[in-house]
């Protein structure tokens, strides 16, 4: 019955998680829309932030609690699965265009921190606090570059889709917060219950259940992006999304407590910075992700969950 109960609370707590974040960029895409901001920035920015906020939340919670395997977990594998799982369907339902400036410069940005994070974890087999700095810091250089992004592509805004008033719209970004960093904590519970009840580690935990379930939003988002031929936001949202969860939520994450970084870790954080050089290789030539392309993606982490087993 209590393994029952543990698989429940899970359940109630990915759901507050994916509907916390829903709001939350609904509201946070809305005032950034006011303000004339792109969609490429948006999803680079305001919407891989927010639907990154579950991982977080997640993530953050884990380090405070001492549950370092789920912190690094979850980052690596919510990343993995990002890139394999997410644009792997997202392209399967409809290709994808990917902008010039996600191939030459985010892209390999993501690849260059997430090799970045696997030599700061084996350094010392934890990511400590000067270490959290210097992700901290590449984080603030990569904002500053899509400020300077967004003041060069800024938009006017038309009137008539403001729909919503601005007030409506803080208030679902504050919201949607609230519901995600408590639906963190029954997650982060749940999870390391129903590890030890199982017996098996909390990497394993990390990298799959919890990394899945923290990537809902950004399943979602990305697939009602390519479907409403915002393309630019689908592949901007999980680029921007694995960029956010390395240099905040790890650099974050180790100004609270030493993040936990085992051996094994090492593989996992390649095998992330390994889905950045497959995709870069799945849109280099047509400067989209066709089904084929989305095809190998799902394959790749078919590849990856036997490595796991």
């Amino acid at each position: 019955m209590g393994m029952v109960l543990q698989v429940v609370l899970l359940a109630v707590g990915f759901l507050m998680l994916v509907k916390g974040a829903d709001y939350f960029v609904e509201g946070a895409a809305g005032i950034a829309d006011k303000f004339g901001i792109p969609q490429l920035v948006i999803g680079l920015t305001i919407v891989a932030m927010g639907t990154s906020a579950p991982e977080a939340a997640v993530s953050i919670t884990a380090a405070l609690k001492g549950n370092a395997g789920i912190t690094i977990g979850n980052v690596v594998g919510s990343n993995i699965f990002n890139v394999f799982v997410i644009l792997g369907i997202t392209a399967c339902i409809i290709a994808t265009a990917v902008a010039d400036s996600t191939i030459k410069i985010e892209l390999p940005f993501m690849v260059g921190i997430t090799l970045v994070l696997a030599a700061l974890g084996m350094s010392g087999e934890n990511v400590n606090l000067w270490e959290g700095i210097i992700l901290l810091v590449l984080f603030v250089a990569y904002l500053t570059y899509l400020f300077v992004m967004a003041m060069k592509q800024r938009q006017d805004v038309e009137e008539e889709e403001e729909q919503r008033p601005l007030w409506k719209l803080i208030l679902f970004a504050v919201l949607g917060l609230a519901v995600v960093v408590w639906g963190s904590d029954i997650t982060v519970d749940a999870a390391v219950n129903i590890a030890g009840r199982i017996g098996i580690s909390q990497r394993v935990i990390g990298l799959t259940i919890v990394a899945a379930g923290t990537s809902l939003p950004e399943l979602v988002t990305s697939i009602s992006a390519a479907r409403k031929g915002k393309a630019d936001i689908a592949i901007g949202n999980i680029v921007g999304s694995n960029i956010f969860n390395i240099l905040f939520v790890v650099g974050l994450s180790a100004l609270i407590i030493p993040v936990g970084f085992e051996p094994a870790f090492l593989w996992d954080t390649l095998i992330a910075a390994a889905t950045g050089v497959i995709l870069f290789f799945c849109v280099i030539r047509q400067k989209k992700l066709t089904r084929v392309g989305g095809i190998v993606l799902l394959l790749g982490y078919a590849a990856y969950f036997v490595y796991l087993m």
